[in-house]
């Protein structure tokens, strides 16, 4: 019987082979502190902002995309201060992520950057916003406390994993996301909507659908994320699916629209799909690298802003 002669040289190449195909994309450092410091949201949020303004030819004062960005910033890092603590409090880890991990290791320096934060934000809301505007906003922003007391006081399980939830759980992880996407979108969209109004200078149905699309966007990433997080990377998280059916009727919809809203619409489109490739190819990802990446899915309407 003949013996096989094992060769070093040969062993190695293999071995470096297998290495490379397992070695997984990590995102650069600066756009992992951009994530783990909370500072994707408010961009995202700002982005959106300016693009609604954009489609409707609507010019904000500067004031208002800073009041977006501090008040983001401020909630999103409650959020996960918040998530970390409790979780640490029931001494299980196991649900917690780099970014909630992030915000417990630099509390000393990110609970005064929020306070300070929030704080410039309410300076901003009582010395630059109208009165009308606050009467108006105040709805919201209840509706966005209410939301954030009731999670952080019944602890819905926004990142615990799938096999824990079961399918009460899983029910009510959609229902969070569905009302994140609505509240995030009309703080993005609320400011536009009151001056598109008054200014006469769109029909207020296509901003409407611009920002129902974007509202449905917003779940979407939420979605993605939470499957991912959740799922091994073998398993089918129904994604793409979801993710094609909302660019192919974003792009019907843009073909009856104006072209600012068309061309809006249609970098919405180009995020849901940016979002199913990411799904598809989510193996070649570091989780960190997967999450950052699906938030830079969402800046599409930059190219919009740079013209």
């Amino acid at each position: 019987m003949p013996q096989t002669l094992h060769n070093p040289q040969t062993h190695g190449s293999a071995a470096a082979r297998i290495a490379k195909a397992e070695r997984k994309f990590d995102a650069p450092a600066p756009l992992r502190i951009w994530h783990l410091a909370s500072f994707d949201a408010p961009t995202v949020a700002v982005v959106w902002m300016l693009a609604f303004a954009w489609a409707a030819r609507v010019r904000l004062p500067a004031w208002i995309p800073v009041l977006l960005a501090l008040a983001a910033w401020t909630v999103y890092v409650a959020d996960r201060l918040l998530d970390a603590s409790a979780a640490l409090r029931a001494r299980s880890l196991l649900g917690l992520r780099e970014r909630h991990l992030f915000h417990h290791r630099h509390r000393k320096v990110l609970v005064p950057l929020a306070l300070a934060a929030g704080c410039a934000a309410g300076c901003i809301v009582f010395t630059l916003m109208p009165a009308p505007s606050r009467e108006r906003d105040s709805v919201l922003g209840a509706a966005a406390l209410a939301y954030f007391t009731g999670v952080h006081s019944f602890r819905l399980p926004s990142f615990r994993g799938t096999s824990e939830r079961g399918l009460s759980g899983n029910s009510q992880v959609i229902q969070k996301e569905l009302l994140v996407g609505l509240l995030f979108t009309s703080a993005c969209a609320l400011p536009v909507f009151s001056r598109a109004a008054v200014q006469g200078s769109l029909a207020l149905w296509q901003l409407s659908a611009s920002t129902v699309l974007y509202a449905l966007l917003a779940w979407l990433n939420c979605h993605a994320i939470d499957r991912w997080e959740s799922r091994p990377s073998p398993l089918e998280s129904g994604i793409p699916p979801v993710a094609c059916t909302l660019s192919i009727a974003g792009l019907l919809v843009a073909c009856i629209l104006q072209p600012r809203p068309a061309a809006l619409v249609a970098a919405g489109a180009a995020s849901a799909l940016l979002l199913a490739l990411l799904d598809c190819f989510r193996g070649r990802f570091t989780p960190l690298a997967l999450r950052v990446a699906a938030d830079l899915a969402l800046l599409t309407p930059l190219a919009l802003l740079a013209r």
